[in-house]
This record gives C-alpha cells, structure tokens and sequence, in this order.
C-alpha cells in the first residue's frame, strides 16, 4: 500500500510540478549527444547507441526511459551530424522526443578541438489521467493529453581531446507549455512548464600504467525551480577491455557501473542506483543498461577504444 501511495505523490508531482527536467541517466558519460549536440562526430566514427533505464522499481509510475542515438562526422569535413530518440514514460504520461543535431569543428591548438552544436527537436506528449486516482467530478483532468506537438531547439559547446572533455549544453532553449494554466474543463491543456535545462560536463582519462586508465566526470545540471543536480562519478578501464567504477548523485542515489568492449566496435554498459534518500524504503533501485555499436572506416579505425 505504502508503494502505491508513493508512486502515485510521485505521478502528481510530475504533472503539477511547475519545472519539468529532462530525463535523467547513470552512465551520462556515454550519452552525451542526448544534452549536447557539440558531441555530433566527435568520436571520429559511427556510433549507433541504444539505452534502456528503468528507475526505482517497485514503485508505480516510476520513470522507464529509453533512448537511441545516430551520430557520425561527414567525411573528411568539420561537420558532424547526428539523429536521437528518447521516449520517457513517467506515471500516466509518455512523452516521445526526436531530435536532429549539427556540430561544426575547428582546431584550438595541437591537442585540443571546439565543437559547436546546434540541436533541433519534435515533442510528442501523451497523458492518461485515467491511471490517475481521482475524485469523483474533478473536471480538471477529465480529458486526456493526446499527441501534443512542441518543437524546440537547442545549442551546445563542446571542448574535446583524445584525453579529455568540457561541455556546455542547453538541448531545449524554449520554455514549453504543455499545459495552459487558465484551462477549463474543455480544454486539453492544464498546470506544467518545461524550462531551460543547462548542462555542464567534464573528463578527463588517465594513463596510471600500460593496462590502466581512470577516468573521473562530472555531470551538472540546472533548472528553474528544481535543485541542482551535481553528478559525480570514477571509472577504471582495465586493459582496454572492462570497465568498473562508482558514481554519486548529490543528496540522491550512489550507483556501481560496469563495461566491457567486446570487441572494437561493440561496448555494453550496465549500472546499478540505490537511494541515499527515504525514497529507498519504497524500492528496489534502479537498472540501466546500454549498447553501442560503431562503424569505423579503414582510415579512422582506433588502435586503442575511446573512454567516452
């Protein structure tokens, strides 16, 4: 009962709650050009990403997330071009967003490179305030959201060597209106306002001995009216193959990450979060797992995998 009770505060948060955030992910290092379309190419190869999270299991409604992503340098151009899908289910909503990104490069000195990102975005939101428990002639949510169509655009800058990154991101510069405050019982629209998500991200690799790398990030992420989250996290690659490592989420989560390069184009990805918070009474964590794939050229193919 206590579960239910939790998911469904959780479920009218999500809907009355004045600033909405983007969707949030563990192993953010490895999905970079869902918050910042400077990353578009940066990897020098074709990289096909699918990632699937499923977040504090247990409690209804709970966020389940999962996202695709295409990106790939143009040739022997400065531009990179990339294509990202994310679908968010989150209590009786499911939003569905489809972005195209386009990243232009220019050399800064001999080591490092600056990518400017621009990001343009569809948004298709759904709403059953059936699954919601409701009191009986509540008017105001007696009509669903259906296929609600917001368009937004977004810019990012991203700092990059073979050794270490810097971003800066905002993927969707226009406060949306999913719902119209002065809604009646008429309308489709009620009480939530998507603001601008800022994002800053940073890493850096190190080479501790000939089989070793560390890698430490970071993640941070603002928005109007919600706290700020601070994602800090260390990964050890051993060998080129595996990866392990630990990640905090400030006053949050505390998570354990895995990896392994199967092979030069193949890498999978798992995390685990449990909660620092009272939250954790009500669930079991939260699970996150992703594949990547790339396509390298004769020209291009990398003697040693990229740590992100």
């Amino acid at each position: 009962m206590k579960t239910k009770i939790i998911g469904l505060v959780l479920m009218l948060l999500s809907f009355v709650g004045f600033a909405q955030q983007d969707a949030q992910y563990t192993q953010y290092m490895y999905n970079t050009i869902v918050v910042n379309p400077g990353y578009a190419g940066s990897r020098q190869a074709m990289s096909i990403f699918a990632l699937h999270r499923n977040q504090w299991v247990g409690i209804d409604g709970a966020p389940v997330t999962n996202t695709f992503s295409i990106n790939t340098p143009i040739n022997d151009s400065k531009v990179g071009l990339g294509l990202s899908f994310v679908n968010d289910q989150i209590g009786p909503s499911d939003e569905n967003n489809i972005a195209v990104d386009f990243s232009y490069t220019i050399p800064v000195n001999y080591k490092y490179k600056m990518s400017f990102g621009l990001k343009g975005s569809a948004n298709l939101l759904n709403v059953d305030f059936t699954k919601l428990k409701q009191k009986p002639g509540d008017a105001i949510f007696e009509e669903n959201i259906d296929n609600k169509f917001s368009p937004n655009i977004g810019v990012g800058f991203y700092l990059h060597s073979d050794n270490g990154y810097l971003g800066l991101s905002a993927p969707n510069l226009i406060e949306t209106v999913h719902f119209d405050g002065t809604a009646t019982s008429s309308s489709s629209s009620h009480i939530a306002t998507e603001k601008i998500n800022y994002y800053l991200i940073a890493g850096y690799v190190f080479d501790l001995n000939p089989s070793l790398k560390f890698k430490p990030s970071l993640q941070s992420k603002y928005v109007q009216g919600a706290p700020l989250q601070v994602d800090v996290s260390a990964n050890f690659m051993m060998n080129e193959k595996f990866v392990a490592g630990l990640a905090y989420r400030w006053s949050a989560a505390m998570s354990a990450m895995v990896g392994f390069q199967a092979s030069d184009s193949w890498f999978i990805g798992y995390s685990y979060d449990f909660d620092t918070t009272e939250l954790a009474q009500y669930n079991s964590g939260s699970h996150e797992i992703f594949l990547r794939y790339e396509l390298f050229n004769k020209f291009d193919k990398i003697i040693s995998p990229r740590f992100f």
